[in-house]
């Protein structure tokens, strides 16, 4: 007899039932205008993922000096709230609970996109070392960002503040705080990146503090219980460097943990950015930060329906996310459910572009079986 799965229990995340844990997480695609408008496009691809228990809508600009690249959208303007109104209806057509993941990039970007024509504002003036910035004329070094005033800071802290309160003014159930990968946030976090000496620098109550302000600054316009945050914790994506990321990481999972959030969302340690690597020595197993919240879990990175399912009987996670299988399997709850065979991930059209590579991908009901 074939083991129930448990990727079809039902699950309250946020004070909401969600009909599965099945996770579709934030996924950069470029399709947005040049203005971070959502599009029809948008609408389409979302609803054709609607099936996922859980849906955060791709990495999510608080305004125009957060972004990095071309075509990703924005919740800072009266023009993008409203264009967002179909997509995450759309998102919501079978249930599902719809996050906007909200991103500011930090020294990521780069001055041929800041509105000033300057380089970045960061927590310190470190350049990324190791890396590449793609801009429209191809790969070039990153520059080294301008540090942020603490007026400035205050500002960011706010603009997160009017993101989410234009987050449920769009429909969106709730916001997960985009606090991995080398973002800025990340970038307060670890102590290769964070020089600062003020209250903001330091020790870990200092490097903690813009994350917790940015918390509370969002927690008034929406319920804390309907704000997630995303951590990367093994990364050294974009230079994430700390002299101790097991101390750190575990003093930031404590204190999210007592303040009464929708969930943790982390990243595997073979995940660095949108690539796939040999786990790091200094990693951190997943299933020993996982233990230190309370509250629901997500985990993702690199996992299939297999593995997934060990990782909820395990008591690791609550929900998976499944980011490749979902973009090329815009069905994948249904596939999983009926053992049906995956789609191949296409390299043609993962960042920007049209349909090819977005919203072409068949379905079982397109494809017959």
């Amino acid at each position: 007899m074939e083991r129930r799965s448990r990727l079809f229990d039902s699950v309250v995340v946020g004070g909401q039932p969600l009909p599965n844990r099945i996770v579709l997480p934030p996924l950069t695609r470029s399709r947005a205008t040049d203005h971070g408008v959502p599009t029809p496009l948008m609408e389409e691809y979302y609803r054709q993922r609607s099936g996922a228990g859980l849906v955060i809508i791709e990495g999510t600009v608080i305004t125009p000096q957060a972004t990095a690249y071309p075509r990703v959208p924005g919740l800072y303007s009266a023009e993008q709230v409203a264009a967002w109104r179909p997509v995450v209806a759309a998102a919501k057509r079978d249930g599902a609970a719809v996050y906007a993941q909200l991103w500011h990039v930090g020294r990521q970007s780069h001055s041929s996109v800041q509105p000033d024509g300057l380089p970045p504002k960061a927590p310190s003036p470190i350049p990324i070392t190791g890396f590449q910035y793609r801009s429209a004329n191809g790969r070039i070094p990153y520059e080294t960002p301008r540090e942020l005033t603490t007026a400035e800071i205050a500002d960011i802290v706010q603009a997160y503040g009017t993101a989410a309160r234009n987050a449920v003014r769009a429909g969106f159930d709730g916001v997960e705080l985009h606090a991995a990968n080398g973002y800025l946030v990340d970038q307060f976090l670890n102590d290769g990146s964070n020089h600062r000496t003020d209250q903001y620098g330091g020790p870990l109550e200092n490097r903690t503090r813009f994350l917790l302000e940015v918390i509370a600054e969002m927690a008034r316009h929406l319920p804390a219980g309907r704000i997630g945050v995303r951590l990367s914790p093994s990364s050294d994506w974009m230079d994430a460097h700390d002299s101790d990321k097991r101390a750190l990481y575990s003093a930031v999972v404590r204190r999210l943990n007592g303040l009464g959030l929708a969930y943790l969302h982390l990243v595997e340690p073979e995940i660095a950015g949108s690539t796939t690597v040999d786990r790091p020595a200094d990693s951190i197993p997943t299933a020993s930060l996982a233990s230190l919240f309370d509250g629901a879990v997500i985990v993702t990175g690199g996992h299939d329906q297999e593995s997934g399912e060990r990782l909820l009987a395990d008591g690791i996670a609550d929900l998976v996310g499944f980011g490749r299988l979902f973009i090329a399997n815009p069905d994948l709850p249904r596939r999983f459910r009926t053992r049906a065979p995956l789609e191949p991930l296409r390299p043609a059209g993962i960042y920007g572009g049209g349909p090819e590579g977005y919203t072409d991908y068949p379905s079982l009901a397109i494809s017959g079986v």
